[in-house]
Parts: C-alpha cells; structure tokens; sequence
C-alpha cells in the first residue's frame, strides 16, 4: 500500500512516498521501520502509542489504532501537526 510521508521524516525515506506491508497499521509501520531503522520510533512512543505531535490518516480517516486492519489498496497519510508558542 502507498504510504505519504511528511517532510520531517523523509530524512529516513528519501521519497514522499513509499510502499509498505502489513495487515494493520503496527505492521505497516514495523515494515517501515525494518526498511528505514528508526522510523517507527518517531511515531510510536513507548507505550505502543501513536505520538500526540502525529497524525495518521487511513484512506482520510483519522487513526490512533495500530491494530487497526489494512487491506492492500488502503492508503496511508502520515502528518506531523506543528506547535509552537
């Protein structure tokens, strides 16, 4: 499945996008992180939870699950939301 990927990340990728597998969000992002070391770390905090500072978008719907399932034409949009003060 095609995975967009935020400009802070593509420093891991090299690309915008990328393809990735696996039948949930967890295992798209551990597929991810095998392909590109360190990238599930930058959106999964260690309490196996998404990053409050990241957004992840399944076909656009918003999503915190990563047992989420994915079929293989899912699309996924990762957003990393801007703060500040």
């Amino acid at each position: 499945m095609k995975v967009l990927i935020p400009t802070p990340l593509r420093s891991y990728t090299a690309a915008h996008e990328v393809d990735a597998n696996g039948a949930t969000v967890g295992e798209v992002l551990a597929d991810l992180d095998r392909r590109y070391p360190g990238f599930r770390f930058r959106m999964v905090d260690e309490q196996d939870k998404i990053r409050r500072h990241m957004r992840l978008f399944v076909n656009g719907e918003q999503s915190f699950d990563l047992a989420q399932p994915l079929r293989a034409s899912d699309s996924i949009q990762i957003v990393q939301a801007l703060s500040g003060g």
